[in-house]
């Protein structure tokens, strides 16, 4: 009985895990509140799975089938878990990790995706103000022209933008078709800078996108001296893993390891260690995390 409750609550405890961080659920319940306000702030953006594929650069992705390499990966994880430890409480802790394999997969995707857009940005900003001020270009035109050299993870919101302008010339609807489709904090600023200076008129331009070019690129330097020097404590990161799991699989090929991990006491020791490890590497990667900038003008 007592492994079995073990199991069901291990099972809950990592559905609630998943929701919460794949759905954006909160509660102890089996599905979302009903009637409740949707959070707002940065919680609320991130945890929104359509816009954190889109950022992934997996736009095309169907929801449906990324829920279906999850439960795959928990199955898989699952069957290989219980036929090493023969016991069904290590297994669902470790089909459980398993599971996240494609979420922290689609999350890094997604984070070097806007990390490479965050550093096109400057430039592409004073590109932006160079054909504006010299070249005489308007808006527009400096816009898309800037957007077709820039990187490949960009080129399709410009893309859709462009084909937003040639159909409606509405140069505030194309802004947002370009901020959809980038969902990126600093595409929010240069947009609305440029937005408010086309609107406003003013020779003013030349001076605002100068300053939010030089900022950006303060930005850009910043981060990378700050991932420089975590790229050891991230190596390290490793070992939270790799050491458990290699002294796991010593202990099983060493005498009669592998029936006393398939004891009570063997499997409750199993499930702790599982838990620290998983804890350890989430923590590990919740302190090296940088903060992430705010989208403050998205729709």
């Amino acid at each position: 009985m007592t492994p079995l409750l073990i199991a069901v609550t291990t099972g809950f405890g990592v559905f609630l895990m998943y929701t919460a961080l794949a759905l954006g659920w909160s509660g102890l319940g089996l599905g979302p509140r009903v009637g409740s306000a949707p959070r707002s702030g940065r919680r609320a953006g991130t945890l929104d799975i359509d816009v954190w594929l889109m950022q992934a650069g997996l736009e095309g992705i169907d929801k449906r089938e990324f829920f279906v390499v999850v439960a795959t990966l928990f199955l898989v994880g699952f069957l290989l878990a219980f036929a090493a430890f023969g016991g069904a409480v290590p297994a669902l802790a470790i089909g459980g990790f398993a599971a996240s394999f494609p979420v922290a997969s689609y999350r890094w995707r997604r984070i070097n995706r806007r990390r490479r857009a965050q550093e096109a940005w400057p430039r592409m900003i004073e590109e932006i103000r160079l054909q504006t001020s010299s070249l005489g270009r308007s808006v527009p035109q400096a816009l898309f022209e800037v957007g077709r050299r820039g990187p490949e993870e960009l080129r399709g919101g410009f893309e859709a933008a462009r084909r937003e302008w040639l159909l409606t010339t509405d140069l505030a609807r194309t802004f947002s078709v370009l901020k959809h489709h980038l969902a990126d904090p600093t595409a929010d600023m240069a947009c609305e800078t440029l937005l408010c200076a086309h609107e406003l008129g003013g020779a003013d331009l030349d001076g605002r996108l100068e300053a939010l070019a030089e900022d950006r690129q303060s930005d850009v330097q910043g981060r990378k001296d700050a991932y420089s020097r975590q790229a050891g404590a991230r190596f390290a990161r490793l070992f939270v893993f790799l050491v458990p799991a290699g002294m796991t699989l010593a202990g099983m090929s060493i005498g009669n390891g592998r029936a006393a991990y398939r004891s009570s006491t063997g499997q409750i020791i199993v499930m702790v260690s599982i838990a620290m490890v998983i804890a350890f590497w989430v923590w590990a990667g919740r302190v090296m995390r940088l903060p992430e900038p705010q989208r403050v003008f998205k729709d």
